[in-house]
């Protein structure tokens, strides 16, 4: 099994110190140790790592028993560990970052796009024209980097054991011409390519299929081994995280809507070849 990232450690750790605040008040908590709320808020929801000194005060503020602290300490140097895409960092923003912790860690990830390719499917050039066309990039040096970085997710389709990779793309996904005719047609054969890959459900709900139960943003549910399911939703500046257990059912249903009215694989494939011989 894939080792968990730091960022599963952080996790887990901030949990458990939510948990262990109880009903006290983290403004209470953070004045007693002379920290700032949004000190004590960025280790509780794992923005960031704790030291071992900070974390032995806040542990003896909260009142940990001593048989717990090795385990917290343990998670606090697992959080602090250097993850693969930690040289990307500083072109991404933080948002992203938690999402290529997920990537990373997901056992089943369920896509829908209206819009582009996703990230994982994406070839080189397909990707290069959808960063450059972003509102916040505004040099080579960011372009190119976050090229690399989303060319470098993709390897998590590899690992041993593998994720179960589920996509529904939207009929204008294919159509929209990224980059210009030539590596739209590259993409569509990537994506036919991938459809045949062990793991992978690729599906296109056509524009026949009428109006669905998804029809105002993109998103991904990620489930894994060992803690509930969260949704990644899509927008200009980072996306929105979604954990609550309704909310996320709500995205569940939806994603089985869309899975419903799609084409099944194998029609989907013949529509991707049939579009990609329309631009020859």
């Amino acid at each position: 099994m894939a080792r968990p990232t730091s960022m599963a450690a952080r996790r887990e750790l901030g949990e458990e110190l939510r948990r262990l605040r109880g009903d006290r008040r983290g403004a209470d908590v953070a004045a007693a140790l002379g920290w700032s709320e949004s000190k004590l808020s960025r280790i509780e929801t794992a923005r960031t790592g704790i030291s071992d000194a900070d974390l032995d005060r806040l542990l003896q503020e909260l009142g940990a028993q001593a048989v717990d602290r090795s385990r917290f300490r343990e998670l606090a140097g697992r959080g602090r560990a250097r993850v693969w895409w930690a040289p990307y960092r500083s072109s991404v923003a933080e948002r992203y970052d938690e999402y290529v912790a997920f990537e990373a860690e997901a056992t089943v990830m369920c896509e829908w796009e209206a819009q582009l390719v996703p990230g994982l499917l994406q070839t080189d050039e397909y990707a290069h024209a959808v960063i450059r066309a972003g509102a916040d990039v505004r040099d080579e040096e960011t372009l190119e980097r976050r090229t690399a970085l989303r060319m470098a997710r993709q390897s998590v389709l590899s690992r041993d054991p593998a994720p179960r990779l589920c996509v529904v793309l939207d009929e204008a996904v294919l159509r929209r011409q990224v980059g210009g005719p030539g590596v739209l047609r590259r993409q569509l054969q990537r994506l036919y390519d991938a459809s045949r890959r062990p793991g992978v459900e690729l599906l296109v709900l056509p524009f026949a299929a009428g109006s669905h139960a998804a029809l105002t943003e993109a998103f991904v549910i990620f489930e894994f081994a060992d803690r509930p399911p969260v949704v990644h939703s899509e927008d200009l500046i980072g996306g929105q995280l979604r954990t609550k257990e309704a909310e996320v059912e709500v995205y569940r249903e939806a994603f089985a809507d869309l899975r419903a009215r799609a084409l099944p694989p194998g029609e989907t494939r013949d529509f991707i070849a049939r579009t990609g011989e329309e631009l020859d």
